[in-house]
């Protein structure tokens, strides 16, 4: 007995299909496309930038990673280029959260980056900062030794007026990105998704180190250790506004002091 042809649906979305929980696979198609768009892509980079170095003449250690580099030989054209840069480079924050915004309560009070704490989070992003800082400069010093990371140049603007604050946006424009997308939003995805915390610590530490191969692999190493104290940090605080305090501070330090300081004081970089 022959069936009913099908009838495909061809009215309006019902508000129950709008409003149904999210799968899994949606979830993790959306992560990988966040990281895709951010620091996820400049981890793929920052490898093929690794494999170039290794092959060059002499060798990684005789290579150079320069950041925060000019991008025109006219002033206020190269400055323009900077902030649109900024601002830009931001813009994957707003997805996440924007994204996030699917989930129950508010984004920003969820991921810990309100300004609701600003004492607390100020003096526990200091601690942080000096945690990581000092290991970490001994971390660069022997990779320099040992010939594993290329030559860092953590700043290579020219010494116009505008250098120093744009500098300073850079440092905040890194840890904004940085924190929100590979702790805050890649922790609370990856929990979602039923991910291990071992394997979610990792996964984030990973990446952390991965964008960093440019440098070397010291960086990877040394940045590697600061994802696995910054994760275990967020999950236990469920706050990303310390880590962002923390990682403006120590950047702020590595650009302007190498844009201000005499040059000879980094050459151990």
């Amino acid at each position: 007995m022959p069936t009913a042809p099908r009838v495909r649906h061809s009215g309006p979305v019902t508000v129950d299909e709008l409003t149904r929980p999210v799968s899994r696979r949606t979830l993790g198609t959306e992560t990988l496309l966040v990281l895709g768009l951010s620091l996820g892509q400049s981890a793929v980079y920052a490898l093929v930038s690794l494999v170039a170095k290794l092959t060059a003449t002499g060798g990684l250690s005789k290579q150079t990673a320069a950041l925060n580099t000019s991008a025109s030989a006219r002033p206020y054209l190269d400055l323009t280029y900077q902030l649109l840069g900024i601002l830009f480079a931001l813009l994957p924050v707003l997805l996440a959260v924007h994204l996030l915004a699917r989930d129950p309560g508010d984004p920003a009070r969820a991921l810990g980056a309100d300004l609701t704490r600003p004492g607390p989070d100020l003096l526990r992003g200091a601690g942080l900062a000096a945690l990581i800082g000092l290991p970490g400069l001994a971390l660069f010093w022997a990779a320099a030794q040992l010939g594993i990371n290329a030559t860092l140049v953590p700043a290579a603007l020219p010494p116009l007026w505008w250098a120093v604050p744009v500098l300073i946006l850079a440092a905040v424009q890194n840890a904004v990105l940085e924190e929100v997308i590979v702790v805050g939003y890649l922790v609370t995805r990856l929990r979602q998704l039923q991910w291990r915390l071992g394997a979610v610590l990792a996964a984030s530490a990973v990446l952390r180190g991965s964008y960093h191969l440019y440098q070397g692999f010291g960086a990877f190493l040394g940045n590697a250790v600061m994802g696995v104290i910054f994760g275990l940090f967020y999950l236990r605080t469920r706050r990303v506004g310390p880590l962002i305090v923390a990682h403006t501070l120590l950047d702020v330090v590595a650009f302007v002091g190498y844009a201000l300081l005499p040059k000879s004081w980094f050459g151990w970089l």
